[in-house]
Order: C-alpha cells, then sequence, then structure tokens
C-alpha cells in the first residue's frame, strides 16, 4: 500500500495516478473530503486527515509500506510559517506512531544551506526532523514549479510586461513541472528500496528557464508581445503584503534574495542522484491560455 499526504495537489496527483497505472493500491490522504473525486475515480482509497492531527493522521496512514508527503503552505493563515513548522512536527509524530518502511519526502532546492534563505530553510527543518525516523527515508528536492508563473499570466497578457523577482531577468533558474515531479517520485517508490540512512535525490525540468525565456513562452502563447521586468527590490515588502501574513512574505523575499545571489538555491554541492523531467515551459504553461 502506497500512501500519498496531499494526494489532491499537483505533485500528489501525479504519483497517485502513476501507481495506479502501474498497478498498485493508493491511499489517497486529503485534508478536504471534496477533492477526492477524480481520486476515487482512479481507484484511489480515501482517507482524510489534517497534518497537524498527528493521531489522525497516523490513522489514515495505517498500514502503509510506503508514505509520500509534501508540506503545503497555507496562505490565508495568519502565520504561514509556524503553520509549516506545526505541520512538520504534526507529520513527525505521525511517522513515528505509524512506522511505514518508506517515506519519501518532497523537499526543495537550496534545502542544504545553512543559512537562513526562506522557503527552502522550511525545508531543511523538515529534513532533519524526517532523518531522525527509524525508517527508509529518501527526500526528493524540486526546483521551482514551473506553473508558479501562471499567477501572473494575465496581468502579463493584459499589459506586456511580465513582472518578476527574478534579477537579472536573463538568469536562468532551475524549475521542473509538477506533473514531472510526481512521475519522478512515482519512479522512486516503484524501484527498488535505498537501504538505511537518507537518500537525497534532486529533480528538475529538461532545461532551465530565465524570467526573459519565459516571457517568451508567454509572447508565442498569447500571440501579443511580452517582455519581462524585475519588481525592484524596494518594492517587494509592498508588493507582497496586500495578499498575504508578513511571516510568509518574510520567507519568499529571503528566497528570491538567495536565488538572485545564486549558487545558493541549487543541486546541492556533490550532489548524488539527478533526475530531469521532460516537460517544457510552453507545455507547462498551455493549459493556463485553454481556460
Amino acid at each position: 500500500m502506497f500512501a500519498i499526504v496531499g494526494a489532491a495537489g499537483n505533485v500528489g496527483y501525479s504519483t497517485s495516478s502513476a501507481l495506479r497505472r502501474a498497478g498498485m493500491p493508493v491511499r489517497a490522504i486529503l485534508r478536504d473530503r471534496a477533492k477526492a473525486a477524480r481520486l476515487s475515480d482512479i481507484g484511489c482509497e480515501i482517507a482524510t486527515a489534517d497534518l497537524q492531527d498527528a493521531a489522525a493522521l497516523a490513522m489514515a496512514i495505517g498500514d502503509a509500506d510506503a508514505v509520500q508527503i509534501i508540506i503545503p503552505v497555507s496562505p490565508l493563515t495568519k502565520d504561514p510559517a509556524d503553520g509549516l513548522r506545526r505541520s512538520i512536527e504534526g507529520l513527525f509524530e505521525a511517522l513515528t506512531q505509524a512506522r511505514p518502511k518508506q517515506v519519501l519526502a518532497i523537499s526543495d532546492y537550496g534545502a542544504h544551506v545553512t543559512d537562513d534563505i526562506g522557503m527552502p530553510s522550511m525545508f531543511r527543518d523538515l529534513e532533519a526532523r524526517l532523518a531522525q525516523l527509524k525508517t527508509q527515508l529518501r527526500v526528493l528536492r524540486s526546483a521551482e514549479h514551473m506553473h508558479n508563473w501562471g499567477r501572473v499570466i494575465p496581468m502579463a497578457v493584459a499589459s506586456g510586461i511580465l513582472p518578476t523577482f527574478q534579477d537579472p531577468v536573463d538568469l536562468a533558474q532551475p524549475t521542473i513541472s509538477a506533473h514531472d515531479l510526481g512521475l519522478i517520485a512515482a519512479d522512486f517508490l516503484l524501484g527498488p528500496e535505498s537501504g538505511t540512512g537518507v537518500q537525497v535525490i534532486h529533480a528538475e525540468g529538461p532545461r532551465r528557464y530565465s524570467a526573459n525565456d519565459v516571457a517568451a513562452v508567454v509572447s508565442q502563447l498569447s500571440s501579443r508581445v511580452v517582455r519581462a521586468r524585475a519588481v525592484p527590490r524596494s518594492q517587494w515588502q509592498a508588493t507582497f503584503e496586500p495578499t498575504m501574513p508578513s511571516s510568509l512574505a518574510s520567507l519568499l523575499i529571503k528566497a528570491n534574495d538567495a536565488k538572485n545571489k545564486g549558487g545558493l538555491v541549487e543541486i546541492a554541492p556533490n550532489a548524488g542522484v539527478v533526475r530531469y523531467g521532460h516537460t517544457s515551459m510552453i507545455d507547462a504553461l498551455r493549459p493556463f491560455f485553454l481556460l
């Protein structure tokens, strides 16, 4: 039995679908049962639990041999950073109780960095906590998801300007489609056991993209000229403040500073396995133009 925590998300659904196509039993663990329909349609068993409710989550995991986890950010909560910390602790307690043979955790590029670089540092904390489990642990560090660009596509098409926190705009950065990430995760879950200890895997797309590259993709898909423009660093705080709590804004600002510095939100030095997805940026963003 494979238990997928957060199976309704893009990555979780991709993993669940791949496992079902391989004929494997999947228990989809959701916070909201209203999102269960498409998972039920592909033959998943459904369980509900909140990451911060360790007892309920342990019961949902149950007798699963392997568990895939992803920690979602809840931007509408009062303190998303504190929520992430409580989710990490709830998850650790649940896994300690359930004791699956294998855990695969979706982490983040840059989680190896010891300095505080915002969001990747939250995943460093996740990795450190899970490393205390007495089970086989695979950590799948993901590059930024391509579909995150979808948030600014309507603005870019309307104005001809693609706003970005990437500066310089011609700096190519690692990114991956959520679908590919889920497939890579499923491939490791279906593969041979990694033995004891922690195995770290990095995953990114077939090539790296700059903000200029993304603007060119949006231009092609929208049939209008779109150019990338970096949001000045002095305006970042004011840009984030209207849409999210200050703790989340702080995590994102630090992460973007680290990305723009270069060499931090990256593959760790002396990394072992690096896997590459197949989905290009234009194929990842095409669905945003079919809505």
